[in-house]
């Protein structure tokens, strides 16, 4: 069997953590800043962990992490 290949936009968009959840960058934030709270700015900074439902499609996407 051959390899299978990793996605190239989730290698670009997601990382691994050491126990194995998914970081990813906060979503929200290219447009509309004006309407948005300064609180929902503030937290919406820096990476999150996925969810445990979308961290099984990104496993998929990335067999080999």
């Amino acid at each position: 069997m051959p390899k299978m290949k990793t996605k190239s936009g989730a290698k670009k968009r997601f990382r691994f953590t050491a126990k194995g959840k998914v970081r990813a960058s906060q979503s929200g934030k290219r447009h509309g800043m004006i309407k948005r709270t300064s609180k929902h700015i503030r937290n919406q900074r820096g990476t999150t962990i996925l969810d445990p439902s979308d961290v099984i499609i990104v496993k998929k996407f990335m067999p080999y992490r």
